[in-house]
């Protein structure tokens, strides 16, 4: 993959008590705000296929089963200016239709606006790999996202 594609054309993030969350085609990222001055050693974090878990300094912040199934080998979390978590998870399923609604089961659910542009990014991110000599800029996604997709044939090399 050249760039990633949230710097390409910007994240849709849902937001949460915690921080938010975000997704690729690819990937889910989760940013969990915590106290200044974290120190890595303050975190525990499990990362499974379908599980995922969070505590900082022993409190508990983040704990469910995933939306969907990631690869647990693949998962990674890193403590960023010892003020953020970020946790990236690759998914099983890499494809436009496999578009996360929430991040648990249960929990942290995208409301329809942003599940509907979460949705039209990722349609737009597979239609970019795709079509990699073709100019997306201006393209603007409407309509049935999962079935055919878009019509992309007015676009120029």
């Amino acid at each position: 993959m050249s760039a990633p594609f949230e710097e390409r054309s910007g994240v849709v993030p849902c937001g949460t008590p915690w921080g938010q969350w975000y997704q690729t085609l690819e990937e889910v990222f989760i940013e969990v705000q915590v106290p200044p001055g974290t120190r890595a050693q303050d975190i525990q974090c499990g990362l499974q296929s379908r599980h995922v878990s969070l505590a900082v300094g022993g409190r508990e912040i983040l704990k469910g089963k995933l939306f969907d199934s990631t690869i647990a080998d693949e998962g990674t979390w890193t403590l960023e200016d010892r003020k953020m978590v970020r946790i990236v998870l690759t998914k099983t399923k890499r494809d436009a239709a496999n578009c996360w609604t929430s991040l648990l089961e249960s929990e942290y659910a995208a409301d329809p606006w942003v599940q509907d542009q979460m949705q039209r990014k990722l349609t737009l991110e597979r239609f970019q790999k795709e079509n990699p000599g073709f100019d997306f800029s201006g393209a603007e996604i409407s309509g049935n996202y999962s079935k055919g997709g878009p019509d992309f044939s007015n676009l120029e090399k």
